[in-house]
């Protein structure tokens, strides 16, 4: 008995493992289906730009093959640190997501591209400071709820006190500006304080004032005005050949694919006449090339990786992990809002947002990234079942 006793405390002061021991993950395997999905679309949607410009039709593939050799390691590491350490560091980790937003408006560190001061040149790639500090930002507010669950399901002031530092955030993205990120970010916010317990009607309340204060500064930026009557109207006179040109070429691909598509590799808008063809339009190159069952396969990868960072999610909730199910919840909802955002932007359905699609989209930084979510993911599944592990032995136990 003293035996079983002695066994039984050990069971429950036991943490996880710092090393992750290898597990089959449908998180993993949709991860690794959009990556090689992605690399292959993108060297299709490149070559002829890369020949042109740079003498090799496979330079952007080498480069982003580079790029995710790079994320895989950083999902390997962020995989072996326990999701602890992160809610230990949440202040540092908030204070370096404002220290990233502001480095990057600092003259002669910033680079201003299509009037937005968004990148930092570190001569190899481009960094986009806003990627990493969504992340951060995110790590901060599951801490926050954490910490604070019943403030922020009871009172206002709770409710309101993640808002209010997730909102200094989202002005440093307007002083770029960065709209897309902005929107992700703060209905990120609000969602994982939804989830956390909030009251359906504070949620609802500060919505209609953020769609609010969101219509008034389109309406006192001209250029967003422009982009605005330009998605209405893509195809008028002053429209086809300015703010609307990407949305027509965009909407031109997407016809000439049909169902099927026109084979692979067998684009025409690629051809220097759709902008962005291998980075932010390259879900209208696979609906050229593939058709709607091209598309229809990567809205589905998509709504499969969301769904497991999801069930992840509620797994950690119902084990009373709180922070990780919080912090699960809010990577989740970024893959998803970048993801859906991309989609509606080629498909029409949303004024055109300079975004990438999440693991396929050309870029650096945002491949690095999306990587390092699945890495924090993987981290917090491995942990949950753990415990689940370690509370069903105690209950075998005489």
């Amino acid at each position: 008995m003293i035996g079983a006793a002695a066994a039984g405390s050990s069971a429950r002061a036991r943490p996880a493992p710092p090393f992750p021991e290898p597990r089959p993950s449908a998180l993993l395997l949709v991860t690794l289906l959009l990556l090689a999905f992605g690399l292959l679309m993108m060297t299709s949607a490149s070559v002829e730009i890369a020949q042109s410009r740079h003498g090799d039709p496979l330079f952007f593939l080498k480069r982003q093959s580079i790029f995710a050799g790079m994320g895989v390691a950083v999902m390997l590491v962020l995989m072996w640190i326990p999701i602890d350490f992160w809610n230990r560091l949440n202040w540092l980790l908030l204070l370096g997501s404002y220290a990233m937003l502001i480095v990057v408006l600092l003259p002669g560190i910033g680079r201003e591209v299509n009037g937005s001061m968004r990148w930092i040149d570190l001569g190899f790639v481009s960094v986009q400071p806003s990627e990493p500090a969504k992340v951060l930002m995110v790590i901060f507010l599951a801490s926050y709820l954490n910490r604070r669950r019943e403030l922020v399901r009871t009172t206002w002031l709770g409710f309101l006190t993640p808002l209010l530092l997730v909102g200094l955030a989202v002005i440093l993205l307007q002083m770029e500006p960065d709209h897309g990120a902005m929107v992700i970010l703060a209905l990120t916010a609000l969602g994982m304080i939804f989830l956390a317990g909030a009251g359906l009607w504070r949620v609802l309340t500060l919505l209609l004032l953020s769609t609010g204060s969101i219509a008034l500064l389109a309406y006192t930026e001209p250029y967003v005005v422009r982009r605005l009557t330009a998605y209405l109207d893509p195809w008028a006179p002053e429209n086809i050949y300015g703010a609307g040109y990407q949305l027509g070429q965009a909407q031109i691909a997407f016809g000439r694919g049909g169902l099927f598509g026109e084979g692979f590799g067998n684009s025409i808008q690629k051809l220097d006449f759709l902008p962005e063809a291998h980075n932010d339009f390259i879900l209208a190159v696979i609906g050229e090339e593939l058709g709607l069952a091209g598309v229809a396969l990567v809205v589905l990868l998509f709504c499969l990786l969301v769904w497991c960072c999801f069930s992840i999610a509620r797994e950690a909730h119902l084990r009373e992990r709180f922070f990780s199910a919080y912090l699960a919840w809010g990577l989740g909802l970024l893959l998803a809002g970048q993801a859906m955002i991309n989609i509606g932007v080629n498909m029409g359905l949303l004024p055109t947002k300079g975004l990438t699609l999440p693991f396929m989209s050309y870029g650096g930084a945002s491949l690095i990234v999306c990587c390092g979510i699945i890495g924090l993911l993987l981290r917090i599944q491995y942990e949950t079942e753990c415990v689940a592990e370690s509370r069903a032995r105690r209950r075998r136990l005489p």
